[in-house]
């Protein structure tokens, strides 16, 4: 069977060799004693290195029963891993900092200057440098290295805890002028980015319409990414979503992920839970004294990778009045500003995930002009979750997991 290579592959597969190499050389070496207990540690490691790099590959060739405990294993390891070499980094950071701040400030006491001086003398003997203590060095760097593998352990517990844990409630007001007076205060909870699959299933999934229906909103938005897997193995997970309870009902567009998933398939399941699934099309929200248009469109990217049709805004706004109020459900935060000079009012969106781990919630904003939160163009807003739920990793650090509910106001 051909390799699948792509750009996120080469990276994923790069950052597993090398953070393997600098979990050898940091972390088993000090830690472990002899010529065999390292062998071992270095075939793991190479082993684990072949997986992370070449996972679909391997999953494609194994039996089907295998693919949940492969897939959970190493998404495991990978964020256990990645917490180890944060605290391995930070470690090593603070004594290369250290070690400079020697370098470059003058000792604290003005004699210490001048002893090389009064060594030269031809009365004082040199003073022979001290014996390096090899005993004492091994002590140290395995200090070091237990040190940080508690602090890598205690961080991965901490994101394991914060990925199943209750999601955190965002809510916001947002003003749009064209809103009638009558939907003044109208409520939108959206869910989004949850992919139920090998980790996320329906105790949690329960769990997440129970506390969404607390907020009493009055309709849902799921914005795509819903599952990582087919009907007939999640749909009795998503089948929680039916006894979601709103006054307008709830409404769903496709993620790419849903595409990967099998799109046509979801969109007939869900709309079996009477879930309507807008795919490039509006509807009317309000009656005759007041309404705005719920605008859905499907995934920016994911039909273009399946050679099926996606993202199409014009279809989804063909015929709708232009002095009405609008509200797009997009997955991705992508051609906002278009939408917005189409007479789009809001746009909520996900799909970053905020970055969901350090280091990608530092740079999560190079790859997305809106990474999380609410942003402004003109009379236009749009709001990006960090999502419910998670991908890869079972951990969230430093982004954790939210439910939105934004209050549309006059």
């Amino acid at each position: 069977m051909p390799f699948r290579f792509s750009f996120f592959a080469i990276f994923i597969g790069l950052a597993a060799v090398f953070g393997h190499v600098y979990l050898y050389r940091r972390l088993a070496r000090p830690l472990l004693h002899g010529r065999l207990p390292r062998l071992l540690a270095k075939v793991v490691l190479v082993l684990l290195t072949l997986v992370l790099g070449f996972r679909r590959t391997l999953l494609d060739a194994l039996p089907e029963g295998l693919e949940g405990p492969l897939t959970v294993a190493t998404y495991s390891w990978m964020g256990v891993a990645l917490c180890l070499v944060i605290a391995l980094l930070t470690v090593d950071g603070a004594r290369g900092l250290a070690a400079l701040a020697r370098r470059v400030l003058p000792p604290p006491n003005p004699s210490e200057r001048a002893a090389p001086f009064r060594a030269t003398t031809p009365d004082v003997a040199p003073v022979p440098a001290p014996a390096v203590d090899e005993d004492r060095r091994r002590f140290l760097a395995r200090t070091v290295a237990g040190g940080a593998f508690v602090a890598g352990g205690g961080l991965a517990a901490y994101g394991s805890w914060r990925a199943f844990a209750q999601p955190q409630v965002t809510e916001l007001a947002v003003r749009i002028p064209k809103l009638p007076k009558a939907l003044d205060g109208l409520s939108i909870v959206q869910l989004t980015d949850i992919h139920v699959g090998h980790f996320i299933q329906r105790r949690f999934m329960d769990e997440l319409v129970r506390q969404a229906n607390a907020l009493k909103p009055d309709l849902f938005a799921i914005t795509g990414d819903l599952v990582d897997g087919d009907v007939p193995s999640l749909g009795p997970h998503v089948a929680a979503l039916r006894d979601l309870k709103s006054r307008y009902g709830s409404f769903f567009v496709t993620g790419n992920h849903d595409y990967y998933s099998g799109d046509d398939e979801w969109t007939a399941f869900l709309e079996s839970l009477d879930i309507q699934v807008l795919r490039n099309r509006h509807v009317r929200i309000g009656d005759a004294g007041g309404s705005l248009d719920l605008v859905g469109v499907d995934d920016w990217s994911g039909g273009r990778r399946r050679n099926k049709p996606g993202y199409d805004l014009d279809k989804a706004l063909m015929g709708r009045d232009p002095d009405q109020a609008a509200v797009l459900l997009a997955h991705q935060p992508a051609n906002f500003k278009t939408a917005a000079e189409r007479g789009v009012d809001l746009q909520i969106s996900g799909h970053t995930h905020g970055g969901q781990l350090v280091p990608m919630t530092l740079f999560i904003g190079l790859a997305w002009e809106h990474s999380a939160g609410l942003y402004r163009h003109a009379d236009s807003h749009i709001y990006v979750s960090r999502g419910c739920g998670f991908w890869g990793p079972p951990m969230r650090v430093g982004s954790p997991p939210e439910i939105v509910k934004l209050v549309l106001t006059t």
